[in-house]
C-alpha cells in the first residue's frame, strides 16, 4: 500500500444527496461500504466530516447571529454527521470511535491525541467532530490539523467533482482539470482547493493532498492505495 494511514475530508454536503440538506441514507451508506474496503486493506483511517448539510456557519440562515455562534452551531452540526457516520460504519461491522473537539462525554469521546494513536493500534476507524473547537476554523484546518497530529500519510479531500478544475466544470464547460498541481501552482492559480489555514498547514509540513470524487465507486480505495485519481496536490 502507499499510504499507511490515510485522513479522509468528507464534504457535509455530499451527504444530503439531490435534497441538498440533511442525510440521505443511500449515500451514507454507500460511503460506509466504501470506507470498508479501504480498512480491509489494512490501512488505518481517521475521518473529518463537514457539517454544511445541517448547518453552515456563513450561510444565509446565519445572517443575523453573530459569527462565532454560527461556528459553534456548525461544530454541533459536524458531530451529528460524525455519529450517523459512526452508526452506518458500525451496522457494517466496523469498530469505530468519534472524538469530539468539543467536550460531550455523552456521546462522543474527548479529543486526546494518543488517544486516537492508541485507537489506531487496535483497529478502530476514528472520527474527528466538532472541528477544532474553536470559532473561524473551517472542516478543513481541522482536517488538515488532524492528519498532521495523528502523523497520516496524506490527505485525502473527497468532494462531488473528480478532481480541481481551472473553472468549476459544474457551471463551465471551457474548463481544464489538473491531474498534478505543486502547493505554490495551486495558490497562484487561487484554485480554492481548501482554505488558505487548511492549505498552508499541508504546504508547510509537505503532506500530500488527494482531491476527488467520493460518489465514484472504488475511488476512496483507488485514492488510498496510490491510483492515479482525482487531482494530487504535493512539492
Amino acid at each position: 500500500m502507499k499510504y499507511k494511514r490515510i485522513l479522509l475530508k468528507l464534504s457535509g454536503e455530499a451527504l444530503s444527496g439531490s435534497k441538498g440538506y440533511g442525510i440521505d441514507n443511500s449515500i451514507l451508506y454507500f460511503i460506509a461500504k466504501e470506507i470498508k474496503k479501504v480498512y480491509e486493506k489494512g490501512i488505518e483511517i481517521a475521518i473529518v466530516v463537514g457539517g454544511g448539510n445541517i448547518f453552515r456557519g456563513v450561510s444565509e440562515a446565519a445572517v443575523d447571529i453573530d459569527r462565532a455562534s454560527a461556528d459553534y452551531m456548525g461544530m454541533l452540526a459536524t458531530v451529528m454527521n460524525s455519529l450517523a457516520l459512526q452508526a452506518a460504519l458500525e451496522n457494517i461491522d466496523l469498530s469505530t470511535r468519534v472524538l469530539s473537539a468539543i467536550e460531550m462525554r455523552e456521546i462522543a469521546e474527548p479529543y486526546i491525541r494518543r488517544r486516537a494513536l492508541r485507537h489506531f493500534e487496535k483497529g478502530r476507524v476514528v472520527i474527528f467532530g466538532a472541528g477544532t473547537g474553536n470559532p473561524y476554523f473551517t472542516t478543513d484546518t481541522a482536517a488538515a490539523l488532524r492528519a498532521l497530529e495523528i502523523n497520516a500519510d496524506v490527505l485525502l479531500k473527497a468532494t462531488k467533482v473528480d478532481g480541481i478544475y481551472s473553472k468549476d466544470p459544474l457551471k463551465f464547460s471551457d474548463t481544464k482539470k489538473f491531474d498534478n498541481l505543486t502547493y505554490s501552482e495551486a495558490m497562484i492559480k487561487n484554485l480554492k482547493v481548501m482554505d488558505m489555514t487548511a492549505f498552508s498547514l499541508c504546504k508547510e509540513n509537505s503532506l500530500p493532498i488527494i482531491v476527488f470524487d467520493m460518489l465514484k465507486e472504488n475511488s476512496i480505495l483507488e485514492a488510498a492505495i496510490g491510483v492515479n485519481i482525482g487531482t494530487l496536490i504535493k512539492e
